[in-house]
């Protein structure tokens, strides 16, 4: 099955989204404290934000970085995401993250709840990605959530994708790509692929530091 109309749908979902976006990291305790967790991360240098969202991690990488670029397929997201991020050295990007391919290199990509919206068939492109994207010895760094957080979700069956069901205050619904990614087994997919990660988990999400594979 082909999850082309799956992706479409979950980028409609986040552009209409956009003004509900910030709502659980006002709602959840667990959410702020993750954020926090950023100042013990090795984010340094240069540093490329996938799916930047609202930006609610885009500043707090800025305090951290050289330079950020972020990045994101919503143009209302970003718009809320430059509101919010004064800093000069912060630069915005609008780009589909299946289709766009970074022209430099960074020592830090980082994503936060981007991971599970990738389908797995796109998975080794998505690293392939991210390998080219980083520096000699640059890292990886990704926040998601853990298998936990299903329960919390509208699981659907029979797409072409794990996906779940996403409801608006309009009554309007979205299909999204929902994948539950557990710790340990994410570890030796990225070990496949050549990776080398250390994930640990936190209150039902996981953060991960990773190095891409040694190319000779």
């Amino acid at each position: 099955m082909n999850d082309d109309a799956l992706l479409t749908e979950q980028m409609a979902y986040y552009r209409a989204d956009a003004a509900q976006y910030d709502r659980p990291y006002a709602e959840y305790e667990a959410l702020q404290e993750l954020l926090a967790v950023i100042d013990d991360l090795p984010i340094t240098g240069d540093v490329l934000e996938l799916a930047c969202g609202t930006g609610q991690w885009t500043p707090r990488l800025a305090a951290r970085a050289q330079s950020v670029t972020a990045v994101d397929a919503s143009a209302e997201v970003l718009a809320l995401a430059r509101a919010r991020t004064a800093s000069p050295t912060v630069q915005f990007l609008q780009a589909d993250l299946f289709q766009w391919q970074p022209p430099r290199r960074y020592d830090t990509v980082f994503f936060a709840f981007w991971l599970s919206h990738v389908p797995p068939a796109r998975l080794p492109h998505f690293w392939n990605t991210v390998a080219a994207a980083l520096a000699p010895g640059g890292k990886a760094i990704f926040v998601d959530d853990g298998p936990a957080a299903a329960a919390y979700e509208e699981v659907i069956a029979n797409q072409p994708a794990p996906a779940a069901l996403r409801r608006l205050d309009d009554g309007s619904q979205y299909r999204i790509v929902k994948v539950f990614h557990d710790a340990q087994t994410l570890t030796d997919d990225l070990a496949t692929l050549g990776w080398s990660a250390r994930i640990r988990t936190m209150a039902g999400n996981f953060i991960g530091i990773a190095e891409p594979p040694t190319i000779p």
